[in-house]
């Protein structure tokens, strides 16, 4: 500033604050103005914006009510993807501090932590044993950890370290305070050198058993308190932050009960659970010592290269016998993978840190147009191992990470953490890019854990409850194809495993409900089934993409797929898949995996044929189109075995039909004597059908068999033998209205009337569904000519008892001649007499059926139905008049009546009334 503003500065805020800095302002004025003061003998002045001095405690202002407002906040807003985000770059916050050293890191950490316990959430989440939202149990994880970096600060005054722990202590004891879920103990296997592979079944219980009833109650506080007890005094631990070129001196020949450097002389840290070293690293980096980090990472690094050199050793002294036994128990019930304080990604990210180009840290976080770009990473030579990188040990440390055989852990959180923490370790790896160093790495690694036995997920022999190496597998398959395709199949195959479900169905044997691959009753405590399915079901399809064009892998794969995968929905959709990648637009097709999505289109046929599911329609389209695909005997094979596949309804309306459609024939361009062979075998297909389920199949049978004689009259025949066997009359009227529609009127009729045969509409049944069938059924029996009437007649009468349908019918035939259909030789010129046979009978029918009728509704009558019942009496007299001496009937009917029902005197007065 220059000398004005500079003034205009000093004086704006003397007088934005001038009741706390006016005497001190005064007094400073009066000792600038004083020649020989001491603050006109010093040249500059302090600049309180530049930071503290190198001594001073580096100590910003802190707005703590705004802060607590803050959280309190967000908190409250807990449900919105905005609040998290904010939460988390407060915890971001915190780190910058801790980075440079602000001693108010831990004060904010402390102001956030009270609001977090003070989330009115978590007593009702406790009340009603809810388990908290997965975003906020994210956060509590990240607070967790964030203690833990503060409590094992390298550089803390004791005190200040004493009073986190009593802060922590009291806040781990609240009721209110969440609980680390799964199954991850708090002081697992340390990092020792050797590692014998572990007891049988029975004793391994008992010791998780001991584990659990020693301190049952983690809560998210718990790794934190535990850190307490840790130190950075250890000599040797300080040799190793200390210097690039610690090694083993002359003098020292590393006694003590440990090792303290691998025979290649680096640096090996031990006797401590690897995700606690690798919180150490995670402290190093918060603090600010990114060299130290780096070089304890190594230490961790070159331990756990060792360990896995002695295992492996161990491993192929017992390989035959656990070949042999064809399982295994785990070594690891603690996976380092979705561990709570995350080991790998920790020493991941430290490795990684350590290779950006310098130009690329900023830009690693800004995402540049639609596609994230890979980070440019260079590699940084180790030093004191010639030839290491510090980005190939990244890719080594992660691949063990995700490799590791480890147990499913216990909760649901714990899982989904467990494949959230794989997805976060794989985008890492995917931005950096490969070269030839890294894909030596890559293949060492693939290898080692091919051979790992049962410390690798990929080891030949795994454990029931181990978690699935899909997601890493499919990683490895995609970056190793290119270099090393046969290593990249033998991974991917081996991966292709789900222990838990080979268990639970034995090759080959069928299982409850299989479309439903999302079912966690199967196994209760599997939370996740139904993801690790899909993400098989994603490696399967990656393999079958990529093998296009090569059978020897294409086969390989068809048989894992048969062998691993139990869900039908999703062996539908590799079908799918492989169909689409098999016929590109704009090339010929893949034949073998063409018929390949055919095969697993037909497993998933048979498993689901007696579970009838929404979606079987469309899996049955899709399996013919796939055929048709394939080719023409693709598709009559599939009609010849319809019955292992399909029901007869399927078979006969959507196989048949689709399979002899225009647009099919038009696919498989077939010549004359072909295309007859196609519509024989449909034809075959439609009468087994039809046999099967005459109620179902009859009609498209004959819809199907028009242009055959033989065929048609086949299928005819077997809806006259099934009317025999009970088809029902609605089946029937639907196949005779066919028929007549068809321009076969008099098999219309024969159908017709066994329909009759088996109705019977009672008198109160006006509104029948079979009301209109019957009246068509007449009128079609009227147009072929008296004979055919005479014959329906009887079978009228016998069935309907309603008496407006018989009157109905009655005044229909009278009305015109019969046998003035398209058939009908015009015999008779002139309509039929109601008073002459045959109309004759319908007509006593119908009088008979009014009187019965008239008696059954009087029995139970209120008055509020006397109306109805004088308009019912009024039709009734219509047909009695009908008759020659209907009047004299239907007086004598009226007159029977009024004697009859003579109480009901409001209802006869009404019927004299109207009726006299």
């Amino acid at each position: 500033m220059n000398r004005d503003q500079l003034q205009k500065f000093v004086q704006y805020l003397i007088s934005a604050h001038h009741t706390e800095v006016l005497p001190t302002a005064q007094r400073l004025a009066d000792e600038i103005l004083l020649l020989g003061s001491e603050i006109n003998l010093v040249h500059g002045a302090p600049d309180p914006t530049a930071g503290a001095g190198i001594e001073d405690a580096n100590c910003w202002h802190l707005d703590e009510e705004q802060i607590q407002e803050q959280v309190k906040q967000l908190l409250s807003n807990g449900g919105y993807y905005g609040a998290s985000q904010q939460l988390r770059s407060m915890f971001c916050k915190v780190r910058e501090m801790l980075r440079m050293r602000d001693s108010n890191g831990a004060r904010m950490l402390i102001l956030m932590t009270e609001q977090f316990l003070q989330d009115p959430r978590l007593a009702l989440w406790r009340q009603q044993g809810a388990g908290m939202t997965d975003k906020c149990r994210q956060l509590w994880d990240e607070l967790g950890a964030l203690w833990v970096c503060i409590v094992l600060s390298p550089h803390c005054k004791p005190e200040e370290r004493t009073s986190w722990l009593q802060m922590l202590s009291k806040w781990d004891k609240l009721d209110v305070c969440p609980l680390e879920e799964g199954n991850y103990s708090f002081d697992g296997p340390s990092l020792q050198p050797t590692v014998a592979l572990s007891p049988g079944p029975e004793e391994e219980e008992e010791e998780e058993e001991e584990v659990e009833a020693a301190g049952s109650r983690h809560t998210v506080f718990g790794r934190a308190l535990q850190a307490g007890s840790l130190h950075w005094s250890d000599a040797h631990l300080q040799r190793i932050l200390a210097s690039d070129s610690y090694g083993p001196s002359l003098t020292s020949n590393g006694g003590g009960d440990k090792p303290t450097f691998d025979p290649q002389g680096r640096p090996l840290w031990l006797g401590e659970p690897f995700p606690t070293a690798c919180a150490r690293v995670d402290t190093l980096r918060a603090h600010g010592y990114p060299r130290q980090a780096l070089r304890l990472a190594g230490a961790i690094v070159n331990t756990l290269r060792l360990q896995r050199r002695h295992q492996l050793e161990t491993y192929k002294q017992q390989k035959k016998e656990l070949l042999q036994k064809g399982s295994t128990c785990i070594t690891n019930m603690e996976g380092w993978v979705g561990h709570p304080l995350d080991p790998i990604g920790c020493l991941c990210r430290a490795l990684l840190e350590a290779c950006h180009l310098e130009e690329e840290t900023l830009a690693i976080y800004a995402e540049s147009g639609p596609e994230k770009r890979k980070v440019a990473y260079q590699h940084v030579p180790v030093p004191g191992s010639p030839g290491e990188s510090y980005l190939a040990m990244a890719l080594e440390v992660a691949l063990l990470g995700l490799g590791q055989q480890r147990a499913l852990p216990e909760g649901l959180y714990a899982q989904d953490k467990v494949v959230r923490n794989e997805e976060q370790l794989l985008a890492l790896l995917e931005e950096v890019e490969l070269d030839e160093r890294l894909v030596q790495v890559l293949r060492k690694q693939a290898e080692q854990l091919l051979e790992g036995g049962p410390f690798s997920g990929f080891g030949e022999v795994l454990f029931r409850e181990s978690v699935p190496m899909h997601t890493c597998a499919r990683y490895l398959f995609t970056a190793l194809l290119p270099y090393d395709p046969d290593l990249a199949y033998r991974l991917a195959l081996r991966a292709m495993r789900l222990p838990i479900l080979e268990t639970a169905f034995p090759a080959g044997e069928p299982h409850g409900n299989p479309l439903d691959s999302i079912v966690s009753n199967r196994f209760p405590r599997w939370f996740i089934l139904g993801h690790l399915e899909t993400r098989q079901c994603e490696l399967a399809s990656t393999m079958l993409t990529a093998a296009k064009g090569d059978p020897k892998w294409l086969h390989a794969v068809l048989g894992s797929i048969q062998q691993n995968i139990h869900s039908p929905a999703l062996l539908f959709k590799l079908a799918q898949d492989a169909c689409k990648t098999a016929t590109p637009a704009s090339a010929p097709p893949d034949t073998t995996l063409l018929g390949i999505a055919l095969e697993l289109g037909l497993q998933v046929m048979q498993m689901t044929l007696n579970t009838m599911t929404w979606r079987r329609r469309e899996m049955v389209r899709w399996l013919v189109s796939c055929a048709t695909e394939v080719g023409l005997q693709a598709l009559m094979n599939i009609m010849q075995n319809w019955y292992s596949l399909f029901t007869p309804v399927e078979a006969a309306t959507i196989v048949a039909v689709t399979g002899t459609t225009h647009a099919t024939l038009l696919r498989l361009q077939l010549d004359a004597p072909r295309r007859e062979e196609l519509w024989a075998c449909a034809r075959t297909l439609a009468l087994q059908c039809a046999m099967k389920d005459p109620q179902n199949c009859a009609l498209p049978a004959l819809t199907l068999c028009e242009k055959n004689h033989a065929a048609f009259e086949a299928a005819y025949q077997i809806v006259l033998d099934a009317a025999a066997g009970g088809l029902g009359h609605a089946h029937l009227f639907t196949v005779a209205r066919y028929m007549e529609h068809r321009g076969l009127p008099l098999r219309a009729y024969k159908l017709a009337t066994l329909a009759l045969a088996q109705l019977s509409i009672a008198f109160n049944q006006d509104s029948h569904p079979a009301v209109n069938d019957v009246l068509w059924a007449c009128s079609l029996s009227h147009s072929l000519g008296r004979h055919e009437l005479s014959a329906i007649v009887p079978l009228i009468i016998r069935s309907i008892h309603c008496a407006p349908m018989l009157s109905d019918i009655l005044r229909r035939w009278a009305l015109s001649a019969p046998g003035l259909g398209p058939l009908g030789a015009r015999r008779a010129a002139k309509p039929l007499g109601a008073d002459r046979a045959p109309l004759c009978q319908l007509l006593d029918a119908a009088v008979a059926a009014y009187i019965t009728t008239s008696h059954s509704r009087l029995t139970h009558i209120s008055p509020r139905h006397y109306g109805d019942f004088i308009e019912f009496l009024g039709k009734a007299r219509e047909t009695f008049l009908l008759a020659p001496d209907g009047h004299l009937q239907f007086a004598q009917f009226l007159e029977n009546l009024k004697q009859t029902y003579k109480g009901k005197k409001k209802l006869m007065l009404l019927v004299r009334e109207r009726f006299g």
